[in-house]
């Protein structure tokens, strides 16, 4: 049986006690560190954009977000990335990550002035999908710099049994970055290592927060239910520490720059909020990508239905034009022998 995440709410204050479990853990679990009712405005806002993008069934309540399965699709797909560029275009989204709930929290956590990534990630899961449910995977290996970097998880809603959430391999940060293969889902890989029993997950309410280390493997819970499941992936690290260059760049970049986003925005602090810091760039080390790409090559050659995740990445964001030539041909095959 499923392991509830150990509940760290009361702890919440104590700075040295929070670095001492997330160092033994690899993760903490806060109930309410968010406003409710922050979360809720943002998410209709972002409903609405999901309905007129064809994500939301016609004539049923926004708020209860009924998913239109007719609509499904995933990043990086383009029908998913139009209507996900809209989102990320919202100051509201953006500014979320610096709710003075989380800055004070990551502040104790890592006793430093903390830089929340530029790179804010939201997510929006259709339901009853399960082979697109994000694999177990390391974040350490899209977000590099310093590996002392944590994740703030957080749905944008309840999220009851039936809703499915994020799951955590307790004690898992430990052991460095583990074997992984390609695989479907956000990310394109999967951690094929034996992770025993030690894994937590437990049902959420808006406003609770999971917060986990980039090296804590973690994984996507099926949505068993008929609603979109909508969250946020916010991340910190202390200002002193190193920081990879793509961690400063949009999530939706090549297509858009930091200029599309901001156009249309008010006078902002939170415009280039990054730049005011002496950073420690540190250059993205390629060979995980390099390795899971030249996977991903070898399993669609095989007529693995697996690798399509990956090629579509290669495809709409390698700089390398042989390559994306190379998955553009494999998707094609890969495709007609799986018709949907």
């Amino acid at each position: 049986m499923m392991r509830p995440f150990l509940d760290s709410t009361d702890i919440s204050g104590d700075g040295p006690e929070l670095a001492r479990r997330a160092d033994r853990d690899g993760y903490l679990f806060v109930r309410g560190l968010l406003p409710a009712a922050l979360l809720e405005d943002l998410r209709m806002r972002l409903l609405e954009i999901a309905r007129a993008g064809g994500w939301v069934k016609p004539a049923t309540p926004l708020e209860d977000a009924v998913a239109d399965l007719n609509g499904f699709c995933l990043e990086p797909e383009r029908k998913y990335m139009q209507t996900y560029e809209k989102m990320y275009r919202l100051q509201e989204f953006h500014s979320l990550q610096h709710h003075p709930n989380l800055i004070s929290f990551f502040e104790r956590l890592l006793d430093s002035p903390v830089l929340p990534h530029p790179r804010l990630i939201g997510r929006t899961v259709f339901p009853r999908k399960e082979q697109y449910t994000t694999p177990p995977h390391q974040d350490f290996i899209p977000i590099q710099g310093t590996a002392n970097t944590f994740t703030a998880w957080f749905p944008l809603t309840d999220l009851p049994p039936e809703m499915g959430g994020l799951q955590l391999s307790a004690g898992s940060h430990t052991r460095g970055i583990y074997n992984f293969e390609a695989a479907l889902g956000a990310g394109g890989m999967a951690v094929t290592d034996d992770l025993g029993d030690n894994w937590v997950n437990n049902p959420m309410k808006q406003g609770d927060v999971v917060i986990f280390h980039s090296m804590t493997v973690h994984q996507g819970v099926p949505s068993k239910s008929d609603r979109l499941r909508m969250s946020m992936d916010a991340r910190y690290q202390r200002v002193d520490e190193t920081i990879a260059p793509g961690s400063l760049l949009p999530h939706t970049q090549p297509d858009m720059t930091w200029e599309d986003v901001y156009e249309g925005w008010p006078d902002s602090d939170l415009k280039y909020f990054w730049k005011k810091h002496d950073l420690s760039i540190k250059l993205y080390d390629n060979q995980y990508h390099e390795r899971r790409d030249q996977g991903a090559f070898e399993m669609a050659e095989r007529g693995d239905i697996r690798a399509r995740s990956v090629l579509q990445r290669i495809i709409s964001r390698d700089t390398d034009a042989a390559k994306r030539q190379r998955a553009g041909q494999l998707l094609v095959q890969l495709d007609a022998a799986n018709p949907s």
